[in-house]
């Protein structure tokens, strides 16, 4: 069965990569987004400096939402609380009451005396 964080994670995934491919083929299938005359170099340049730069925070930045999202995906729920309080109730019921008494005396630190100066 899938809890919701699962869903939503690979929601989160699929859209990352999605929306990565489809930046990837627009920017390097289209080439120049403003029209005009091909053959001007200088715009070339000055475009893929541009480009280039935010193609790859863009990508980083969507490989971390997918990252994050696989991670939601696969990664199974917790357990309710009520669950994890009832286990702990049943370990404490399992103990005798002199062996948790006495433990609990051995785990307190002595206190030093004050030395008088």
């Amino acid at each position: 069965m899938v809890s919701k964080d699962q869903t939503i994670g690979g929601l989160i995934f699929v859209v990352c990569v999605i929306v990565g491919i489809l930046y990837t083929v627009g920017l390097l299938y289209f080439g120049n987004p403003l029209g005009g005359d091909s053959s001007v170099k200088a715009w070339e340049i000055q475009f893929w400096l541009i480009a280039i730069p935010v193609f790859l925070a863009f990508i980083a930045i969507m490989a971390i939402g997918a990252w994050i999202g696989w991670t939601m995906a696969t990664t199974p729920p917790p357990k309710p609380i009520e669950e994890i309080t009832s286990e702990i109730e049943e370990k404490a019921e399992e103990k005798p009451a002199e062996a948790v008494t006495e433990t609990e005396e051995q785990k307190k630190p002595e206190r030093k005396k004050k030395s008088e100066t």
